[in-house]
């Protein structure tokens, strides 16, 4: 169902829809972001782009090329790009902020929950439900995203080519995305017309978006400009940390995650799977904040919220504040290094999205970066796929063995882990999205009834 009605009166300048309608709308997104990036991207290409007809599939792609090259979880990163471009600035805060704070609180819970009776069954048995309806819907955006996006036989090679790096030899992510850039500008050096992207919205016989593919967003670049959101930014990461280093001495625990979370933000390149083993490996060996195992359980934890999956770093951060405060009482500890930890990961991803904006909108009508963001589209494709096989794998087998033979390595489950109750659920979801076209929250519905009821199983 469309969206695209006109308000009762006039907007404010930076306004493409009412406000409260667009905060309405990220937060019914927010909680529905399952199943890491690739479901949180699938969910907001379905609400934006189909239903609500806010955006055209091209301006999408081209915000998404853009996060895809920048550090931290860039499915927050999408929506803070697209709510800056409905709302301004408050607009792309609503939307950054909503996306995390959903999965934020609920982590909070499920960590208290986790530090007090150690039992998660109840939460396992829910996400058993939910991720297979996630899987559904993944599959569904991969689909409709490649049809919209691989216009062009070189394109479906470069998204094929994406998925093959990733999954059998474990490219790292920026090499991917460079030569994806680079064969997107050189497609279009050799075959401008060929290449040439088009304007429209689609051609899906549906209404015209609110945003159109071909229109520029009204706010100019200028050094200025850049000038403040820098400083403000920069303040806003930094003054948090600094008041804890002064408050709480410079070798506290709170200290040392504030800047340790610092630093895995700014390297965060190809989403929180790129840089968790990094972070498992500080946190277990070198600080002891957690065990193995402790860690293991945090991901699943992470899995089973909504929101960025990186905000495992936050289950890490209040584990670790709870078990050594200082002069603090545990409970304050751990609140205060989960609170610190969250913040310094996701208020970089402000500053970036707002930063650089402006600039890669005007950037839009370049041919030449245009091309090279094109070609990032259509690798985007092959990531999303292979994010999809790794959450497929892992939701539907327990465990999974590496096959190596030369340059080949692949993750390959083990057939006699397969669950008989994943795999119907996840058949009943598929039904439920491609046959009824139930929408997506009655999905996640009646997954979840089903997957609780998995407990009564033996």
């Amino acid at each position: 169902m469309s969206d695209i009605q006109p308000a009762a009166g006039p907007l404010p300048a930076d306004d493409v829809i009412p406000f409260r309608r667009a905060v309405r709308t990220w937060f019914l997104i927010s909680l529905q972001t399952f199943g890491g990036p690739a479901g949180q991207i699938a969910v907001m290409q379905r609400t934006l782009v189909e239903e609500k007809r806010w955006i055209g599939q091209q301006r999408f792609n081209h915000a998404l090329s853009y996060c895809m090259l920048l550090p931290g979880p860039e499915a927050q990163q999408l929506a803070i790009y697209v709510g800056w471009l409905l709302n301004g600035t408050r607009g792309g805060l609503a939307a950054g902020i909503l996306f995390v704070l959903p999965g934020m609180l609920a982590l909070l819970a499920l960590s208290a929950v986790y530090i007090l009776w150690r039992d998660t069954t109840v939460v396992a048995a829910l996400f058993a439900g939910i991720a297979p309806a996630v899987l559904a819907i993944v599959a569904q955006a991969v689909i409709r995203v490649a049809k919209r996006s691989l216009t062009h036989p070189v394109f479906i090679a470069v998204a094929a080519a994406a998925f093959a790096a990733l999954a059998l030899f474990g490219v790292p992510f920026p090499i991917v995305i460079a030569v994806a850039a680079l064969i997107g500008w050189t497609a279009h050096r050799l075959a401008p017309r060929a290449f040439a992207t088009s304007t429209g919205h689609g051609g899906d016989g549906g209404p015209a978006p609110l945003i159109p593919d071909d229109a520029l967003h009204h706010a100019r670049p200028s050094w200025r400009s850049a000038g403040k959101i820098l400083a403000v930014g920069l303040a806003a990461w930094w003054l948090p940390v600094a008041a804890v280093a002064v408050l709480t001495g410079t070798g506290s625990v709170f200290t040392t995650q504030g800047l340790f979370f610092s630093g895995t933000a700014l390297v965060t390149f190809g989403g929180a799977y790129a840089v968790l083993a990094f972070v498992a490996q500080r946190a277990v060996e070198t600080y002891a904040w957690l065990t193995p195992g402790e860690m293991v359980r945090g991901l699943a934890l992470a899995e089973t919220t909504p929101g960025p999956l990186i905000m495992v770093v936050q289950f890490v951060a209040f584990l670790g504040a709870y078990r050594d405060p200082g002069t603090l009482t545990p409970w304050a500890g751990a609140l205060l290094g989960a609170l610190l930890t969250t913040w310094v990961t996701f208020v970089p991803c402000f500053l970036f999205i707002f930063l650089g904006a402006p600039y890669v909108e005007r950037l839009r009508h370049n041919t030449a970066i245009s091309a090279a963001l094109t070609g990032i589209t259509a690798a985007v494709v092959g990531v999303i796929a292979n994010l999809a096989l790794y959450f497929a794998e892992h939701t539907l087998f327990a465990r999974t063995s590496t096959w190596a033979w030369g340059p080949f390595s692949v993750q390959l489950p083990e057939p006699g882990t397969l669950s008989p109750a994943a795999l119907a659920i996840t058949v009943a979801a598929l039904l439920m999205t491609f046959v009824l076209k139930w929408p997506m929250l009655r999905i996640l519905g009646v997954c979840a009834l089903l997957g609780m009821g998995t407990i009564l199983l033996p």
